[in-house]
């Protein structure tokens, strides 16, 4: 896929000033002339700056009759756009299920999944979708103390 760098810059623009309004429902700390909402507000400026700055160079670079956005050869192939579609699903599914299933049991299902339309030899599928699980779990909940969720796990032990 390839899009003119105006797109993108017009989609960075939005997603910074959608990030400066968050910083709007940040605590203030009292005494202070700053507080939390300051780097997030600084981080969007550089980002409109940048977005702008891709703006200007789409639009000068841009052909007249020119497509904005031009697809790859594959989006045409019914199986490969078919599994783009699934790593899709399979975030969603990810966001709706991980909380009452966990991360470990989650992570798993989806990664089988992927996996298998992926070709992967079917012995392999289901013992690489659970060492990657846990290894990706150690590497997120232990190393970088990530929070994640642990569903039915927390029934289990």
């Amino acid at each position: 896929m390839r899009a003119n760098d105006a797109l993108s810059g017009f989609l960075l623009i939005a997603v910074a000033a959608a990030m400066i309004a968050y910083t709007a429902t940040f605590p203030a700390f009292p005494g202070q002339r700053y507080g939390p909402a300051l780097f997030p507000r600084l981080l969007g400026a550089g980002l409109i700056l940048c977005g702008a700055a891709l703006v200007v160079r789409g639009l000068a670079a841009r052909r007249p009759g020119e497509a904005w956005l031009r697809l790859a050869p594959w989006t045409r192939e019914p199986g490969r756009l078919g599994i783009f579609l699934a790593v899709l699903a399979c975030l969603v599914g990810y966001i709706l299920l991980s909380g009452t299933l966990g991360f470990i049991l989650t992570a798993t299902a989806i990664l089988a999944l992927l996996f298998w339309l992926l070709r992967v030899r079917p012995l392999l599928v289901l013992p690489l979708a659970v060492v990657a699980s846990l290894v990706i779990h150690w590497f997120f909940g232990s190393l970088m103390r990530v929070p994640l969720p642990r569903g039915l796990l927390d029934a289990i032990l």
